[in-house]
């Protein structure tokens, strides 16, 4: 079981990769996966390569946000394309920003492996930016909705306002009847957090539609092979 020690996020992020936790023995392949993949900061590892608009290796830059019995982050996975026999390029899958909540097991410590998915498509996106401070908003997803194994697993997203107005209960509900398991996680955000979130989303949207192709590239630069994906644009929130 993957689980994390999180501490001292503030502090410069080359101080983190060179420290580890007072008093504990954390292995450094463990420390290095919770910097790269969970502490919200914009990490780009060395071996990216821009070249004529192609990139290669793996970007993690999710907005990760860390409570007392869970925590939560966000970041957008980008469309896939396929070219066309005519040399266009034609849209097979848009994006979404995918949610990754998991539960806390200790104070700083957050199982890794007991972690569930729910990817917000580009509609669900602009209902959620469009929501007041006194707002909520609720999605369900279910992967069988029109076949006979409807209902053997759901998820259902709820963003609602604290009380006093300071910010969400961001809470996940996923029911699975397969598996005879019922998981929930709730995450607290304050105001500042979810601007951060409504901003970045609002930046995000127009990628995850895949509309920055025509307005920011031209088409020359689309990877000479757009229709082979990268393994991370392809994982669903129905993968686990």
């Amino acid at each position: 079981m993957a689980i994390l020690k999180l501490a001292g996020f503030l502090r410069p992020r080359n101080q983190l990769l060179h420290k580890r936790l007072p008093g504990e023995g954390v292995r450094d392949s463990i420390w290095q996966h919770a910097i790269n993949t969970l502490a919200g900061f914009s990490t780009v590892r060395q071996n990216i390569v821009a070249d004529a608009g192609k990139l290669t290796g793996r970007v993690f830059a999710p907005y990760s946000v860390f409570k007392g019995k869970a925590a939560l982050s966000a970041e957008p996975r980008l469309p896939t394309f396929s070219k066309l026999d005519s040399g266009g390029v034609k849209l097979n899958r848009r994006g979404v920003i995918m949610l990754t909540f998991w539960p806390s097991v200790g104070e700083r410590k957050y199982d890794w492996e007991k972690r569930q998915l729910f990817a917000l498509s580009a509609t669900e996106v602009g209902s959620l930016i469009s929501i007041g401070t006194r707002d909520s908003c609720e999605f369900f997803h279910d992967p069988s909705m029109l076949s006979s194994n409807a209902g053997q697993v759901r998820k259902s997203l709820s963003f609602k306002p604290n009380a006093d107005g300071s910010g969400y209960f961001v809470s996940l509900s996923v029911v699975n009847n397969n598996l005879k398991t019922n998981d929930r996680f709730t995450v607290p955000v304050t105001t500042a957090e979810f601007a951060v979130m409504r901003t970045a989303f609002s930046f995000a949207l127009p990628h995850i539609m895949g509309w920055d192709r025509f307005t920011n590239q031209p088409s020359e630069s689309i990877s000479q092979s757009p229709s082979k994906v990268v393994p991370q644009l392809m994982e669903t929130e129905w993968d686990r």
